[in-house]
């Protein structure tokens, strides 16, 4: 059994989209970081970084104590691992969905995180940073559209974690400024993941956790 600390984000939806397509039995403990939550001492047990998502692993392969994990990308390759699903068991295939994951982690999802900030959430409007921010979240989608020309999903022939980790930063598109009609290729592949039976079931868990999430 795994304890998921979660939240309603993007980066709390990463590990939602692999529990789910994976089938592991998971208990969701909800961290509501609108009432910051995330500072308390029980949770920064777990996430030093007082960031959702963290994981406890009952059962991890080793046999022996729980274990527990934070940051969403090592959540996802640990899980990957455990599971031997999602991720290339050859060497480069591996490194195809490694490099991909870590655009998200180190790219898509920090610039798309201010732009959310600076358009939404800034209490002073700074039309620098908020062009600075949109103007490099098209840039990205930009390289992830090119990337997704001539293949099905964006690392490997199959659905991976590096799909999983950069899908949910594509579903605020409209809170980042972004059309998808401008990027054919990765509208094509948003529409096709969003449609997975999986997917659904891991979005329809924010109507039961933060139901007055827009």
């Amino acid at each position: 059994m795994i304890d998921l600390h979660y939240w309603t984000t993007p980066n709390g939806h990463k590990i939602t989209l692999f529990l789910e397509e994976a089938g592991l039995p998971y208990t969701i403990f909800p961290v509501n970081i609108g009432k910051d939550e995330q500072f308390k001492a029980e949770f920064l047990k777990i996430a030093p970084n007082n960031r959702i998502p963290a994981i406890v692993d009952h059962q991890p392969a080793d046999g022996g104590a729980p274990l527990s994990l934070f940051e969403s990308g090592a959540i996802l390759l640990y899980l990957a691992e455990k599971t031997g699903q999602f991720i290339p068991q050859d060497l480069r295939g591996r490194q195809e969905v490694s490099q991909w994951l870590f655009w998200q982690m180190g790219g898509l999802g920090p610039m798309a995180g201010q732009n959310h900030h600076f358009n939404r959430f800034a209490k002073e409007k700074i039309p620098y940073a908020i062009e600075r921010y949109v103007k490099e979240t098209a840039r990205l989608y930009g390289v992830l559209d090119k990337r997704l020309a001539d293949r099905q999903f964006v690392a490997s022939d199959e659905y991976s974690i590096a799909d999983m980790a950069i899908y949910p930063w594509i579903v605020p598109h409209t809170y980042q400024q972004q059309n998808l009609d401008d990027f054919p290729h990765l509208k094509r592949w948003f529409d096709s993941i969003a449609g997975r039976e999986a997917t659904k079931r891991a979005y329809a868990l924010v109507e039961k956790i933060n139901p007055s999430k827009p």
